[in-house]
């Protein structure tokens, strides 16, 4: 496997919300609106999320968004109380325990409309970062689990960017929060194959156009922590000519010297573990369960198959210099630190865009590596997550 990442873009919704403001509009969204008050207030303070941005907002609450990812921070005009419900006119409150909010047409038929936006954005700054033309792009995988149609996003990014009409395409679909694991190795594929290959890899979740009414743990844990997003990455060979041009700019810039190398990626499939998580089409948008054995599945697990992976490729946990660890939740991220004995500091990129953005599922790694690049971090690089299955995704970057 071989393929090298010249650019990565990122791009979020233009309005967000701070968690204070989405624990007050999810007491709008719940009948009775007491039933359960101080359950509520602790799974939405224990999720550590501070911000999350929706295509669905119409204006952003008054507290100011992290400075982390300033270019991708969102707007913070027009500032309005943020338990109004006038904020966004998408979900009506709950007025009964019938209400179950917009049909899944409707919320795929909002997809359609909101998510080439936030491709397109992303897209655009992964190429300016790369330096090359769109136009020279030969190969398209686009990820996504939060709405389907066709022609869709892949055909829209090839007319919006200027892609050849010759480009060839790939969705990868319905695979969840590692699906950017997924779409990294069909790249390389393509790459490996053809060296004079220049692949865009773009993943975009709309989550909150599938937020789920009822008093259901498993869709209250959901509500408080999932968001929009979209990144990009551009991945060409190691003998392409836009290396050069690549290296030499971030050659004083950390880290230095080469761009990073995608040089293997793994799957493990933990037995016995398809009901702990799983995502499925209902009548109301997609739901999510997440059953509260996944930390414990992780920590027995994730040990012994990611020594043993590692081990192949000449390497420890240890070794690895940067974690871009999926933050599908707070003990999700724990159990992954505690199965594997990483130090506080070998999160802080992964905790932090679950703290600035949320869990946009699968763009949200892509986010944690752009984090490890501006940062610094040594390599080698680790991504790893966890989707439905249950199944862990991983990738080495050197």
């Amino acid at each position: 496997m071989s393929g090298r990442i010249i650019g990565i873009g990122l791009a979020s919704p233009r309005h967000s919300i701070d968690q204070s403001g989405s624990l007050a509009f999810a007491k709008e969204m719940l009948f009775p609106p007491n039933q359960r008050g101080r359950g509520l207030d602790a799974i939405y303070r224990r999720s550590t999320v501070q911000r999350r941005g929706s295509v669905l907002l119409e204006q952003t609450s008054p507290s100011q968004p992290s400075a982390a990812d300033a270019p991708n921070a969102a707007s913070t005009d027009s500032p309005v109380d943020p338990a109004d419900p006038r904020a966004q006119n998408f979900y009506p409150v709950a007025d009964s325990q019938e209400e179950r909010g917009p049909t899944t047409g409707e919320r795929i038929l909002r997809f359609g409309e909101e998510a080439m936006p936030l491709a397109h954005e992303a897209s655009a700054a992964a190429l300016r970062e790369a330096g090359i033309d769109a136009a020279t792009i030969t190969h398209l995988v686009v990820v996504t689990c939060t709405g389907f149609q066709s022609p869709g996003v892949d055909v829209g990014l090839i007319r919006s960017l200027g892609l050849s009409p010759e480009t060839e395409r790939v969705q990868v679909g319905f695979m969840g929060c590692h699906a950017a694991i997924n779409g990294l190795r069909v790249a390389s594929g393509w790459v490996s194959q053809d060296p004079a290959a220049r692949v865009l890899v773009v993943c975009v979740e709309l989550c909150t156009l599938h937020y789920q009414y009822g008093w259901e743990t498993d869709h209250l844990v959901s509500n408080a922590i999932f968001a929009d997003g979209a990144a990009a990455v551009v991945l060409v060979s190691d003998s392409d000519p836009a290396l050069a041009t690549a290296s030499a700019e971030k050659s004083a810039e950390p880290p230095p010297g080469e761009t990073p190398q995608l040089v293997a990626t793994g799957s493990r499939l933990i037995a016995d573990s398809a009901e702990a998580m799983t995502w499925h089409i209902g009548d109301h948008g997609f739901r999510m369960t997440l059953s509260a054995e996944v930390p414990d599945r992780i920590r027995a697990e994730l040990p012994g198959f990611l020594e043993s992976w590692l081990q192949r490729h000449g390497l420890r946990v240890a070794d690895i210099g940067g974690w871009a660890i999926h933050p599908g939740g707070p003990r999700i991220l724990s159990s992954a630190q505690e199965a594997l004995g990483l130090d506080d500091e070998l999160l802080v990129e992964a905790r932090g865009v679950l703290q600035d953005h949320g869990n946009m599922s699968s763009p949200t790694m892509l986010f944690i590596l752009e984090r490890l690049a501006r940062t610094g971090r040594p390599r080698p690089w680790l991504m790893l997550g966890f989707g439905p299955g249950l199944e862990v995704e991983v990738a080495l970057l050197r």
